[in-house]
């Protein structure tokens, strides 16, 4: 079965974010849709430790150890890009003012819910970060992820059993296989990777997709 690599996702992503919007990209996979942004297009990137306008990661070589995005990653700062406090930022994403936030997942459900900071381990440390805050707060939200676990479950799912960062919060889907609508008519797939059939989709999926 063919799989879209997670640079591949990523660019998938980039095509979608619009001109002027406002932009949350979340710990890991979703960081990489930096790199990925047309540069004709004039974006916003908010990381949540207080940054504004941030730029792709930088060449090697080339990294400054003071600037970095949340996820502790190097990255490079726009014209005009500013720095804030971290209070500050929190208010942004609660306020409203983000119109599309990218996050990684564990579990999304066919109604939308979000579940993507902890398995529910009882050894695992909460660390939930902005994640809750991000999934509420911004416009759109936008899910990066593997359709299928290392040991083959979907995390496409009747309802999340991982505790909840967010209920009913996510607007698309991104996985290796396809892109995804959340809608009230079910779960849209509005793209497959290709060679991928509909059948074939749905047979790794346990949650009823309607084809556009």
């Amino acid at each position: 079965m063919n799989r879209w690599t997670r640079d591949q996702i990523a660019q998938r992503v980039a095509q979608d974010i619009p001109e002027g919007a406002y932009v949350n990209l979340g710990i890991g996979l979703p960081t990489k849709v930096a790199n990925y942004l047309p540069a004709e297009r004039e974006i916003f990137l908010h990381s949540e430790n207080g940054l504004l306008g941030m730029g792709p990661a930088p060449a090697p070589g080339e990294e400054d150890p003071e600037l970095i995005n949340a996820g502790k990653e190097p990255v490079t700062l726009l014209e005009g890009g500013a720095f804030f406090h971290h209070g500050d930022s929190f208010a942004m994403m609660r306020g409203g003012h983000l119109d599309i936030c990218v996050l990684g997942a564990f579990q999304v459900s066919r109604k939308g819910d979000l579940a993507n900071w902890h398995t529910g381990a009882a050894d695992a440390i909460p660390a939930v970060g902005g994640a809750m805050d991000l999934a509420i707060g911004a416009k759109r939200v936008f899910v990066m992820t593997d359709h299928l676990t290392k040991s083959g479950e979907c995390k496409i799912v009747e309802a999340c059993t991982y505790p909840l960062t967010g209920i009913g919060c996510v607007d698309r889907i991104y996985t290796d296989l396809a892109v995804i609508d959340v809608t009230a008519d079910g779960l849209v797939v509005v793209e497959m990777v290709e060679g991928l059939t509909f059948e074939a989709l749905q047979e790794v999926t346990p949650v009823p997709l309607v084809a556009r």
